[in-house]
């Protein structure tokens, strides 16, 4: 149980939007905390910040994980854009009841964070920007990604083509991704990965990652291969903390320092012990320090 005593509720939820589709949801904490839209990487789910659970509610923090279309409980939108993205965490906001709200985004979620503080400015308080990769017009930041698994999906002739190659890259279910990841590892995602505890909770969100096959990760590179061209990152008006491992083998340091120098007082904050994984584990303290700025 939370410091405060209050309970813990966790509650994977749906929504069916006025076009019909549906969005999954997990509310994570405490009802009347301060509300954190989770946007995840990708692959991912509304499962990914399941971990953090417990220390966001000591912090006095209500944790709400969304899947994007294509992940988990949401049914897939071909074409989709970032921007695009953010009347759907919007439409989850409201039905929750929920006013203003911290947005963190990681790694691919970075970006959908940033949307939301750029196209919603009086909902959101701050965003914390982790792990993530930057704005892909960016060269530099661009020629640092996998070939196989991210640069193969931009490069494709059409969404057919790259969902072919997103697909051979990770395998249907991610079971290619298993096996190629610790290759990329840093030593401390590597101690991460043994940590019973946290392992435990990865297994269980691995399912909703690929529960639509890759078609969610695949429209996610779709979206932002063509960098941030749906919103306008410098009318962002809210505190942002760009968090970052300094030993990142998945995505290079060097997104981070861009992404501050493109955000409008943007703070960044480097670990260099981290890496992609274990940086993870900045957030909850991130977010407090933030909501005090």
């Amino acid at each position: 149980m939370p410091a405060n005593g209050k309970k813990e509720r966790v509650e994977d939820q749906t929504i069916r939007l006025a076009s019909g589709r549906t969005v999954g949801f997990a509310d994570y904490g405490i009802p009347d905390a301060t509300a954190v839209l989770w946007c995840h990487g990708g692959p991912g789910s509304r499962l990914e910040p399941a971990y953090l659970r417990r220390e966001a509610s000591e912090a006095g923090l209500r944790i709400i994980g969304i899947d994007r279309p294509g992940y988990g409980l949401s049914a897939p939108q071909p074409g989709r854009t970032i921007a695009g993205w953010v009347p759907e965490a919007l439409a989850v906001a409201g039905h929750l009841g929920i006013g203003p709200f911290a947005a963190v985004g990681t790694s691919t979620g970075g970006a959908f964070a940033l949307a939301l503080a750029a196209l919603a400015p009086e909902r959101v308080l701050g965003v914390v920007a982790c792990c993530s990769m930057t704005d892909m017009r960016w060269p530099e930041g661009r020629a640092t990604m996998s070939r196989p698994h991210v640069q193969a999906v931009w490069e494709a002739p059409d969404r057919a083509a790259a969902l072919a190659a997103a697909t051979d890259a990770h395998g249907e279910d991610g079971s290619k991704m298993r096996g190629d990841i610790a290759a990329v590892l840093a030593p401390s995602d590597l101690a991460l990965f043994r940590d019973p505890e946290w392992m435990k909770e990865a297994m269980a969100g691995f399912p909703a990652m690929f529960a639509h096959g890759l078609q969610g990760y695949t429209d996610d590179r779709l979206a932002d291969g063509a960098g941030w061209v749906t919103f306008d990152v410098t009318s962002i008006q809210c505190p942002v903390t760009v968090l970052h491992g300094g030993s990142d083998r998945m995505v290079d340091v060097i997104h981070a320092h861009h992404t501050a120098e493109v955000v409008p007082g943007a703070k960044l904050a480097v670990f260099d012990d981290h890496g992609h994984f274990s940086i993870v584990t900045e957030v909850v303290p991130a977010i407090s320090n933030l909501l005090q700025r």
